[in-house]
């Protein structure tokens, strides 16, 4: 499974843009995406990796989980992803 292409794939289809147009360093705040469209994007990833994003509001929360970039959600997926097998 390729973590970063199927996160830019997600981002990408909730922002309505072409995954090409996005990288690592893309912020969220760039993409005009709204709340509903973060939480939106925050299910999609916990059905896509069968995992639960502990996050809220679109700030970076105690678990050090963070969605201010592309790169962000990714290195978080992967963390989350390698507790999810640690467990």
């Amino acid at each position: 499974m390729d973590t970063e292409h199927d996160v830019i794939e997600l981002v990408a289809k909730q922002a309505k843009v072409e995954p090409t147009t996005l990288t690592r360093d893309t912020k969220l705040t760039d993409l005009n995406l709204q709340s509903i469209d973060v939480v939106e994007l925050v299910f999609a990833i916990e059905e896509k990796f069968d995992i639960e994003v502990p996050y809220g509001a679109g700030e970076q929360n105690t678990t050090g989980i963070s969605f201010g970039s592309v790169g962000d959600i990714v290195d978080a997926v992967d963390k989350l992803i390698a507790e999810r097998r640690a467990a």
